[in-house]
């Protein structure tokens, strides 16, 4: 595959540690020579975070989305649709999925054209909507299963998540449900389409995370919350594990043109804060409005995903962390590499998954060719 050109649309942004706002030069606009990005000089002024950090498109590629019906995951599935993808949204709720879809289809067609983004004066958008609950590992293997159909899968994007729920819960294979669905339903979806992603190479993997991984451990005495359940710390446990995985992973692929890193969208307003005191407590009609100011859109969330998928700069690049569309530094405990390995021993026994079960490349090239 080749790249067929990019445009680059980046801002020079301050951004709040907590807030997801920056702060903006003001004054008149410029373009520096030889680089792709816009800049304006002169003056402060306090602005809500809705930079687009990159604008990127390739000539034919498909993309895989979990959980794409809401959210970061919608907005990224409409940013890949909006430069020529073939979009598979992958979404446990098949009626919201297929709202999702006709939105996007919309806005796909309603997009003006940016350098060679919008291909739809030449072709209809492809967007597919396919069953997956990440809570259950049937439905994983059979979403995986289906996709063994499609000619490739270019990139990846692993953006499903469940958050702080108040009472422990279990998923339908007996799993704590935020490090069964962040985690083990992610490992499992990954391996069962890595044969796919490696016929398809160079292919990318995007592992969403989050800031809360810095917070989060893993005690494999109590991996599945059996005893003394804390919503926060069972989330901050998930997210460090979407870390671990993503680096043992690059480990294990680096013989191979598969990349996958991991990506902090930000502090983003979308459903996952549902189960959050402030959005239910009886003041949030006042403390949602403030919040959202204060928090990215989903939009603005979608940037870090869509830079490491898409940017150039990043080909080959893998194992990596990335935040506001730039490399940072993982917590000490997500560069623990005996962690690394137990966890995916265990994924590797919880998932019933092992590398083993990856077809050779010689037997995926010779089924590509006969279909």
């Amino acid at each position: 595959m080749q790249w067929s050109g990019y445009g680059i649309r980046r801002y020079h942004l301050l951004q709040g540690v907590l807030t997801g706002m920056s702060i903006q030069r003001k004054g008149k606009s410029g373009r520096k020579d030889g680089d792709h990005h816009r800049y304006v000089s002169g003056g402060l002024r306090l602005v809500k975070s809705e930079a687009v950090c990159y604008i990127i498109c390739r000539s034919t590629f498909q993309v895989s989305v979990a959980g794409a019906n809401t959210g970061i995951g919608k907005e990224t599935a409409k940013e890949f649709v909006k430069r020529g993808a073939r979009v598979i949204l992958a979404c446990r709720d098949m009626e919201r999925c297929k709202k999702a879809r006709r939105e996007i289809y919309l806005a796909a067609k309603a997009a003006q054209p940016f350098g060679n983004v919008n291909h739809y004066a030449k072709k209809k958008p492809q967007i597919l909507c396919e069953l997956l609950d990440l809570a259950s590992h049937e439905s994983v293997r059979a979403f995986g299963a289906t996709m063994q159909a499609e000619k490739r899968i270019d990139y990846l994007i692993n953006n499903a998540a469940t958050m702080r729920d108040p009472q422990r819960k279990l998923t339908k294979d007996g799993l704590e449900k935020q490090m069964g669905v962040n985690h083990f339903g992610h490992f499992l979806l990954t391996g069962l389409l890595l044969g796919k992603l490696q016929a398809s190479s160079p292919s990318r993997i995007v592992v969403l995370s989050s800031t809360a991984h810095y917070r989060g451990d893993l005690n494999f005495a109590n991996l599945n919350w059996d005893e003394d359940y804390d919503p926060g710390a069972a989330y901050n446990a998930s997210k460090l594990a979407n870390v671990l995985f993503t680096r043992q992973l690059s480990t294990r692929l680096a013989s191979t043109s598969v990349t996958v890193n991991a990506v902090h969208p930000g502090l983003v307003y979308t459903e996952l804060f549902r189960n959050m005191s402030f959005a239910k407590s009886m003041t949030s009609y006042i403390t949602a409005p403030i919040m959202w100011f204060f928090m990215k859109s989903a939009r603005a969330g979608a940037q870090t995903t869509l830079y490491v998928a898409l940017s150039p700069d990043l080909e080959g690049v893998s194992g990596k962390y990335f935040s506001n569309c730039q490399e940072a530094a993982p917590s000490d405990r997500a560069l623990d590499e005996e962690m690394a390995r137990r966890l995916w021993a265990v994924s590797e026994k919880w998932t019933g998954w092992s590398m083993d079960q990856v077809p050779p490349l010689s037997a995926l090239s010779a089924s590509a060719a006969k279909s």
